[in-house]
């Protein structure tokens, strides 16, 4: 059978299961519809916070983004990895013991108003709208290659997908729905990872693989640096980012990691605090699988990659080459005129290439928009997991089983992400604050009117990302990390903290960062362009950038808090009882 036959199977039986498991476990109240009945055992919930987390960055592009930026790319495994034990060891259960449905909520209650309230859904709203073009980017890019449909039917179709198991099922669908997406993208990721190793080390371990010898004796990484160096780029185990924004980036993913709503709101569908706890393990332990296993994946298609294709006449190029020349993600301009590619360290086009129906000489697809520079090969960093089986003769089940596996990262997340943004809106604004009185009826009525909204302007933002996934998955990390991380904090373990500081570095945080997003990294369409590298502040990336906003948070809020009234004392025995473990008191009194 042929690839997109296989495609067609795999996909239809996951989606079938999906579905099946959607109308299962279709909400009936608002308590299944926000955090699934509060009765999911710790290793479903681990294993659906795992594939929440494991978004179409982690799936499709985390793998991408490192074969191209090398040393460089371990900012995301350090950032998102690390971020995770943060959230997992110093947030969930504390916030679980607060035992409020949404991060909203918690604002709301702890300091006290409605004001509060009102910034940390417009906050949840940001984060979550800039992470979900990102998931939203990636099914397209799946899509658009496997079925072959342009990347904007692509994004369609997806949102249809969502649309069905997110609105029917609600937190409650979602949740069972993840555990056979985690279940689908970790084989999908694995398999072909393991193969590969096998085929180019003889090692089954990817991990171990990616650091031993190949063929001809030498350490495969020593050869990707030779093949780095001979094509004029740098050594793909140096780095060239600085020391400070290798920091920044790091740091700022983590705590935009414990600030991600979407990931928070997974601790409050288990029954007990204890069960948060082993939920986070378990969750720690499954992410781990597959964020040992990119790097490694990365390597094989660089080298891969170079191997196949530079210094290949076009007419001797494998098919997968051509299909993805289809999709507009990988392209060549013969700008000497010998039949050849040839890949050096340069940029093949300006911006991304604007294909045109005409074809050249050698039968390759004409873009309209090459640059001077030497370089022929353009490709998008998104592509590397996806094309990676074809470009390694995989056979073709295995390339149809990467497509199931990059749908179920994209879904499982931009599901979750829905779902943070419909309750945000539901429950926050609507049951919080303008009618109290609403019935459950009504309310979930709400939150799936807001789902079918959320998933319309999400799939505008797939359509027109501002980056590739990772990158857009980065600010969204960084958002969080600006608006959300210094308010959770605060509001746990900060007893004087009251709501003017904390709604004061909630709007600080979060429109520095927004104003150093649009500036240095999307700009403003029709209007300016992003500001180079050269002007950024103290040599700190966009991605980075969420660093100095969270501290600037921070800052504002803790000296604000101390100028003004402190907390009610209601609120601050609400702070003691929650970091107090349960049962402490029983204990000292026998």
């Amino acid at each position: 059978m042929d690839v997109q036959l296989w495609t067609w199977i795999l996909v239809g039986i996951s989606f079938t299961l999906y579905f099946g498991i959607a109308i299962w476990a279709r909400a009936s109240s608002t308590k299944d519809f926000y955090i699934a009945g509060g009765g999911v055992s710790p290793l479903a919930n681990g294993m659906a916070t795992a594939a929440d987390w494991m978004s179409a960055a982690s799936f499709i592009s985390m793998a991408g983004l490192i074969s191209f930026s090398g040393y460089d790319g371990s900012v995301y495994l350090m950032g998102w990895t690390g971020g995770y034990v943060l959230l997992a060891l110093l947030l969930a259960p504390y916030l679980r013991k607060f035992g409020k449905f949404t991060v909203p909520d918690f604002i709301g209650d702890r300091y006290y108003s409605n004001s509060a309230r009102t910034i940390a859904i417009i906050c949840a709203l940001i984060v979550s709208f800039t992470y979900v073009a990102g998931q939203m980017r990636g099914v397209g890019i799946v899509f658009s290659q496997f079925l072959q449909v342009d990347i904007t039917k692509g994004v369609l179709i997806g949102m249809a997908v969502v649309l069905v198991f997110a609105f029917l099922g609600g937190m409650k669908g979602i949740t069972y729905t993840q555990v056979a997406q985690y279940c689908v993208l970790i084989f999908a990721f694995m398999v072909p990872a393991i193969f590969i190793s096998i085929q180019m080390t003889g090692n089954p371990f990817p991990q171990i693989g990616m650091g031993d010898k190949v063929e001809d004796g030498t350490f495969l990484l020593d050869k990707l640096d030779q093949l780095h160096t001979q094509l004029g780029f740098k050594e793909y185990t140096s780095g060239t980012k600085s020391t400070w924004d290798i920091f920044a980036i790091t740091l700022a993913l983590m705590a935009g990691t414990s600030g991600l709503p979407h990931v928070i709101v997974r601790f409050f569908t288990v029954p007990k605090v204890k069960d948060a706890r082993k939920s986070a393990g378990y969750a720690l332990l499954l992410i781990a699988i597959l964020y040992t296993t990119a790097p490694a994946v990365a390597v094989f298609a660089r080298t891969n990659l170079i191997t196949t294709v530079n210094e290949t006449a076009y007419k001797d190029l494998p098919d997968w080459f051509k299909n993805w020349e289809n999709s507009g993600l990988i392209s060549w301009t013969d700008k000497n005129n010998d039949g050849k590619i040839q890949y050096r360290n340069s940029e093949a086009v300006d911006g991304k290439p604007l294909f045109t129906d005409k074809r050249g000489a050698n039968g390759e697809r004409i873009i309209s928009n090459p640059s001077a520079a030497e370089n022929e090969l353009y490709v998008d960093k998104d592509i590397m997991v996806l094309a990676n089986p074809e470009i390694a003769q995989l056979p073709n089940w295995v390339i149809g089983l990467v497509a199931a596996g990059g749908l179920a990262a994209a879904l499982s997340t931009a599901a979750g992400l829905l779902l943070v943004i419909s309750t945000s809106v539901s429950h926050d604004l609507v049951k919080k604050q303008l009618k109290p009185n609403i019935s459950d009826k009504g309310e979930l009525m709400i939150a799936r009117i807001s789902i079918l909204v959320a998933i319309i302007v999400a799939g505008f933002f797939g359509i027109y990302p501002p980056g590739f996934v990772a990158a857009v998955v980065a600010l969204a990390f960084g958002l969080a990390a600006a608006s959300f991380f210094p308010a959770i904090v605060l509001g746990i373990f900060d007893k004087r903290m009251n709501r003017q500081g904390a709604v004061t570095g909630m709007i600080a945080g979060t429109s520095l960062m927004l104003f150093y997003m649009i500036t240095y990294k999307t700009g403003l369409i029709g209007i300016m362009d992003p500001l180079p590298e050269s002007e950024w502040w103290f040599g700190t990336s966009p991605e980075g950038f969420g660093i100095i906003a969270m501290l600037l948070n921070f800052i504002l809020a803790i000296v604000i808090s101390r100028l003004t009234p402190p907390p009610p004392e209601n609120v601050q025995q609400i702070v003691e009882d929650i970091r107090i473990p349960s049962g402490a008191g029983e204990a000292q009194m026998h």
